[in-house]
């Protein structure tokens, strides 16, 4: 009991509590990455492996022993005017048990999405950390290559490349990549928190993974450099996507001082609509 609350109280514990909210990446967790010169055309058909109606649900672990929150991912569909389509992806994030009654955290985060650009148009983030709250929202003008930032009242317009994503839609947007090739970076640009990041993204091999939904043959990948994503936090980031054309990220991991951040696919509905 003593380890206990020694670990509950720490440092490490309380940045993990402020990180529950899942950005891999971004993912891609911390710092995304989105612009290439791949991107410069958006294909005639872009490729959409993720459908509205997608909610995939995780729970976020300290080194797979001591759970300490839950995350939500959706994907919904928008129709805007003129009949242009849209996705809006939403994460929920929250503490539980012990660690919501030391430091509790509720967390949402939107991305809006153009289905056929493929690129972010804007994001909003809703941080309850305890006593600490924070709002932030970004609006992207990819004709003029810019992005309006605000947060908590204070605003300023950004220099961004072509094809920027957010810290939330750059995981669905890696997830369109079909060149998931070992030796092989992909790279894109994240823009997040008033700051623009470059980031590769590294395959390291095919595993078969277990999980509380299933057993897959899975692709895992690791970021570089390290970037605080939506959900992870900083540290070596890795990914485990399944290994056909949908791409779910059914486990996420990121390293820190002690242990690692672990977050498991427990639950999973796939979209059945099609923009």
């Amino acid at each position: 009991m003593k380890y206990w609350n020694l670990f509950l109280f720490s440092a490490e514990m309380r940045l993990f509590a402020c990180r529950c909210l899942l950005g891999i990446i971004l993912m891609l967790p911390s710092g995304t990455v989105f612009a290439s010169e791949s991107l410069a055309q958006s294909p005639a058909r872009p490729h959409h492996p993720f459908n509205p109606g997608e909610r995939l649900t995780y729970t976020i672990s300290w080194s797979k022993l001591i759970s300490a929150g839950t995350a939500v991912m959706e994907v919904r569909k928008e129709t805007v005017e003129g009949g242009r389509e849209l996705f809006r992806f939403i994460s929920t994030a929250r503490t539980i048990g012990m660690a919501d009654r030391v430091y509790p955290v509720r967390d949402t985060v939107q991305s809006l999405f153009d289905a056929r650009t493929m690129e972010s148009l804007s994001y909003t983030l809703d941080q309850s950390h305890g006593k600490r709250k924070k709002q932030r929202e970004m609006v992207f003008d990819h004709p003029a290559g810019t992005v309006s930032f605000t947060e908590n009242n204070k605003k300023e317009t950004i220099a961004i490349t072509r094809h920027t994503q957010d810290a939330l839609s750059s995981l669905y947007y890696l997830r369109t990549k079909r060149d998931f090739i070992v030796g092989t970076p992909i790279v894109f640009d994240i823009h997040d928190g008033g700051k623009n990041w470059s980031v590769e993204v590294h395959v390291l091999g095919r595993e078969r993974l277990k999980t509380p939904v299933g057993e897959f043959d899975t692709i895992k990948v690791k970021t570089y450099p390290k970037y605080e994503g939506v959900f992870m936090h900083k540290g070596e980031i890795f990914i485990w996507f399944t290994d056909d054309d949908r791409k779910v990220p059914v486990l996420m991991k990121s390293t820190i001082t002690i242990g690692s951040i672990v977050s498991s696919l427990t639950e999973m509905k796939l979209g059945d609509e099609t923009p």
